[in-house]
């Protein structure tokens, strides 16, 4: 939103003179006396100065108020004396040299004031023109604040993502009502539009008699809904803006940010750049990168006169902001959005993250309603159950073992006095000896249980850096890697082979692992092109035949695994499922569980998080299906 910030009715004050005589220092020659007046100047006051008129001390503090706050400095620039005869008293003309700091411009111009000498001394006939040139009796000042247009954000190939789209302002018109009608109007206008009724009436009594009481800013489609009772409101006023919005409410929203009036806490730690009532950034991509798109504002020093006309006397232009560049496809993202909104009203926190393997490019980060604002999809930290095989399938590739060899399946294992089992759900055919590629497509915990005394103390970690999991950069927004610590015991040991145990990452971070795979390489996932990042190279890169392996191996789990469903989608998907219990049990003595699942499909690699679900398959891989479709 544009919002202009001009007080002029409320600072303008009009300008008076006079002309009688006041006492001053008969010492003082016409030159000291115009030092006086310029040093005082310089404070935004006439200070003691011998006047003319006294009068017009107080005309000018109230006349100069408006620009208190503008840094001024004012120089005599030259005086010029007539000597007095017999026919003349003398009198002196002293040019002043005005400097005015408007924002990070000046504004100078030269004025010139009378100096008349009298029986104690020089004196300064002050006149409204010895301001500002052309200044009239009668004249008012302001001082207006130009706001800058605040950037766009922009999406892959610079399709706009976030730009100025029109809202309606809901609100009360208090000029429409007076006395008890105020809290009346105020009450069921809170009401209509489903906000605190306590604290909207409040303000509505607060605030001064012309003052119009937001309540509640809506987008076009959205306010059409409420439109009808809110008009049926006494003193009820929709206000049309524009507000810089994403194409709807919930596309990105977490990542993007909103854009609002600046709190409190805002205003005081911008030292004075930012000043109540303005409109700034206040999460996400919006608040990270405000100054960037806000811009710069600019000021102009206008005056009113009699007849009630505003002019404009200087101007430092607004600086506009510039446009924060991201990578999100907008037609994926829309995808992603629409897809979690499948799961329905009252569902679990869920997030999507699409990633281009080939140059890291995120494509699409998106959460469900169930994640109530919370970025859950780049800053989740949750355990990531079976997906993260992908990462143990690697460690054990190095520790030797090759993918036909044959690993044994239980239905449950102990380690350390700690029963480990398989999914509810997970086949009797695939229990027993299976090679390592069944235990990953059928996602048998109890076989890479059965191997974790294969890895010695950090190949799991680096396994799991060589996958771009893990290790943290600064991406220039909030965002979490994930975690692979050494585990302390010998059931933790157990647990992190299977993405369980201390072992968190983020679906961000899963779909990275997924991106990895697919190019070769541990991807640095890219969001803001503009922004360059230093990366860590892993410890031990992930190799050309490594990565061929990890996505045969992927490949299995949908041509004779868990991930059968995917069969029949377009293109050769890869994927892996993962459930991880979390929590503590319920009255049957189970613990929930989260639901993952991560693919790739040609340039593409998707993580799916569900954090209430039945299985990866059955809860996340749907969801997942339907964004590759």
């Amino acid at each position: 939103m544009r919002s202009l910030r001009l007080g002029v009715a409320a600072l303008l004050v009009g300008v008076s003179s006079a002309c009688s005589v006041l006492g001053g220092d008969d010492a003082a020659p016409p030159s000291g006396v115009a030092d006086d007046l310029a040093a005082a100047l310089s404070e935004h006051s006439l200070g003691d100065v011998p006047l003319t008129d006294g009068a017009d001390r107080a005309a000018f503090a109230d006349l100069v108020s408006p620009l208190e706050d503008v840094p001024v400095a004012v120089e005599v620039a030259s005086v010029d004396e007539v000597e007095a005869t017999s026919d003349d008293p003398g009198s002196a003309t002293a040019v002043l040299a005005w400097r005015w700091d408007l924002t990070d411009a000046p504004w100078e111009y030269d004025t010139t004031v009378a100096l008349v000498p009298t029986g104690t001394g020089w004196r300064v006939d002050w006149a409204p023109d010895a301001l500002v040139p052309d200044l009239a009796e009668g004249d008012s000042l302001g001082l207006r604040t130009l706001d800058p247009v605040r950037g766009d954000i922009t999406g892959a190939g610079g399709a706009v993502l976030v730009t100025e789209r029109p809202v309606l302002r809901y609100g009360l018109d208090k000029t429409k009502v007076d006395g008890p009608q105020v809290t009346r109007s105020a009450r069921r206008i809170a009401r209509v539009l489903d906000v605190d009724v306590a604290s909207y009436v409040e303000r509505a009594e607060a605030m001064g008699a012309e003052a119009f009481v937001e309540a509640l800013v809506l987008r076009e489609d959205d306010a059409l809904e409420v439109l009808p009772a809110f008009a049926e409101v006494r003193g009820a006023l929709a206000v049309r803006d524009t507000l810089p919005l994403a194409p709807t409410r919930e596309f990105a929203a977490a990542l993007l940010g909103r854009v609002g009036p600046a709190t409190a806490e805002v205003v005081e730690a911008s030292e004075g750049r930012i000043v109540a009532g303005d409109e700034v950034g206040l999460s996400g991509l919006q608040q990270r990168y405000d100054e960037q798109l806000r811009g710069q504002p600019g000021t102009a020093v206008v005056a009113r006169g009699a007849d009630d006309q505003l002019r404009t006397l200087a101007q430092v232009p607004a600086t506009d902001g510039a446009d924060l560049a991201t990578t999100l496809d907008p037609a994926l993202q829309q995808k992603a959005e629409d897809v979690l909104a499948g799961l329905g009203d009252g569902a679990p926190a869920a997030a999507l993250v699409a990633i281009r393997p080939s140059d890291g490019a995120v494509l699409a980060s998106a959460n469900g309603a169930g994640a109530a604002g919370a970025d859950l999809a780049m800053t989740g930290q949750y355990a990531p159950g079976s997906t993260f095989k992908v990462v143990t399938s690697l460690a054990l590739l190095r520790s030797g073992m090759g993918v036909d060899d044959v690993v044994s399946c239980p239905a449950t294992t102990v380690v350390d006095g700690r029963s480990f089992k398989n999914y509810d759900d997970y086949p009797a055919s695939s229990l027993g000896d299976v090679t390592l590629t069944q235990a990953i497509a059928q996602s048998c915990n109890t076989a890479l249980i059965g191997n974790a005394d294969r890895l010695a103390e950090g190949e799991l970690t680096a396994a799991a850096q060589a996958l771009g999991l893990g290790t943290d950069h600064d991406l220039g927004f909030p965002v979490y890697f994930g975690q692979v610590p050494p585990p302390e015991t010998e059931t933790g040991a157990a647990a992190d082979m299977i993405g369980q145990g201390t072992v968190l990452a983020s679906p961000f971070a899963m779909a990275t692992v997924a991106a990895s795979v697919r190019a070769g390489r541990a991807v640095l996932p890219v969001l803001l092109p503009d922004h360059r990042v230093e990366q860590v190279p892993p410890q031990a890169p992930l190799t050309g035949p490594e990565s061929g392996t990890l996505r045969g191996l992927m490949r299995a789990v949908v041509t004779t695994g868990s991930g059968r469903f995917l069969q029949d989608v377009p293109g050769e998907v890869g994927a892996k499922t993962g459930t991880a219990e979390h929590g503590q049990p319920d009255a049957s003595g189970s613990l929930p569980t989260h639901a993952w699942m991560i693919a790739t499909r040609g340039d593409l690699a998707v993580a799916v998080f569900v954090e209430t679900g039945v299985s990866g398959s059955q809860t996340a891989g749907p969801v997942l299906e339907a964004f590759l479709r």
